[in-house]
C-alpha cells in the first residue's frame, strides 16, 4: 500500500512530492474487499483492547477543507463497536477554552484505557490556523511544537497508541468537491465562504503543515500522509494504518484476558465449592 509515514522529528517534509492519488495498479473493487477484511479485524482488535484495558487509541485527523475528515470518521467508526469510541470535533475555541492553555481542551478528550478517541481537527490547529492568520506571536506558536511532542509522549507513556493522519488532497480535487456542494441542494448546508477564503492561502497552509509534521513526527506519535483524492483509498489507508498499529498488541491483550478469565473461573469454582 502506497502511503508515507513520518516517525522521526526533523524529517524533511515536502507535500508536493507526495501523491494525492491511489496507486495506478490498485483496483477499487479489490480495495473495497481489503477494507471489508480490515473492518472485521479492527472490530476483533478493538474487542481485545476494550477487554484488556491495557492501552487506548487516539486517532487524529487533520486536512484541508473537504479532504474527508468526516468521511474517514464515518467509515472507520463503522468498523468499531460504538460503546468504546468517542469522536470530538475541535472548532474555534470558546471563551472558557481561550482562558486556558491551548492543550487544556484537548487533554480532557484523550481516551481512557480500552477506548478509541477520534479527533476531527485537534491541537494542531494552534500551529496551523493560528500561524497562517497570525493570531498569536510567532514566538508563542513556535514553542508549541515542543509542547505537542511532550503531550503526545505523555499519552504514549501511559499506554495510548497515538496515530496522526494528514488527509492529503490536491487543489483540483478540493475545488471539485467544493463546487459539487453547490450543485446538490442536499449538501448546500455545508457551503461556507470561509472554505474558499482559506483556499486562497493554500501555500501558507502547505508550509504550516510541512513544518508541523516535521517538528512533531516521533516514533511514539507518527504522522501518516494519506492520499485523499479518492475517498475509497483514503478509507483503506486509515483502516490499514490503525490495524497495523494495533496488531502487535494482540498477544498481550489476549494473554491479559486469558489471565483474568482464569482468575475469575477460579473465584467461581471456589464459590461453588463453598456452597456445597
Amino acid at each position: 500500500m502506497d502511503f508515507t509515514v513520518f516517525d522521526k522529528p526533523g524529517a524533511k517534509v515536502k507535500l508536493s512530492s507526495i501523491s494525492e492519488k491511489p496507486p495506478k495498479k490498485l483496483i477499487q473493487e479489490d480495495a473495497r474487499a481489503d477494507f471489508e477484511k480490515l473492518s472485521q479485524e479492527l472490530f476483533s482488535l478493538q474487542d481485545l483492547l476494550w477487554g484488556a484495558r491495557m492501552n487506548s487509541v487516539l486517532v487524529i485527523l487533520q486536512g484541508r477543507d473537504s479532504a474527508g475528515k468526516d468521511g474517514a470518521i464515518k467509515h472507520v467508526v463503522g468498523c468499531l463497536n460504538p460503546r468504546g469510541v468517542h469522536v470530538t470535533s475541535f472548532g474555534v475555541p470558546t471563551q472558557e477554552e481561550r482562558e486556558h492553555d491551548f492543550l487544556w481542551r484537548v487533554h480532557s478528550q484523550a481516551p481512557r484505557a480500552g477506548e478509541f478517541a477520534i479527533f476531527n481537527r485537534s491541537h494542531y490547529e494552534d500551529v496551523l490556523v493560528v500561524r497562517v492568520h497570525d493570531l498569536v506571536p510567532k514566538s508563542l506558536w513556535k514553542e508549541r511544537y515542543g509542547h505537542i511532542r511532550d503531550f503526545e509522549e505523555l499519552l504514549a507513556e501511559h499506554g495510548t497508541i497515538v496515530l496522526k493522519f494528514f488527509l492529503h488532497i490536491s487543489q483540483g480535487e478540493q475545488k471539485k468537491r467544493l463546487l459539487k456542494r453547490e450543485e446538490d441542494p442536499r449538501t448546500a448546508w455545508k457551503l461556507n465562504t470561509g472554505d474558499w477564503e482559506e483556499r486562497e492561502l493554500w501555500d501558507d497552509y502547505t508550509e504550516a503543515y510541512e513544518e508541523a509534521i516535521s517538528r512533531t513526527s516521533t516514533e511514539l506519535a507518527p504522522w501518516i500522509i494519506v492520499p485523499a483524492d479518492a475517498k475509497w483509498y483514503r478509507n483503506l489507508v486509515v483502516a490499514r494504518a490503525i490495524a497495523d498499529a494495533l496488531r502487535p498488541h494482540r498477544k498481550a491483550w489476549q494473554k491479559q484476558l486469558d489471565d483474568v478469565g482464569a482468575s475469575k473461573k477460579a473465584e467461581l469454582d471456589a464459590w461453588r465449592k463453598g456452597k456445597r
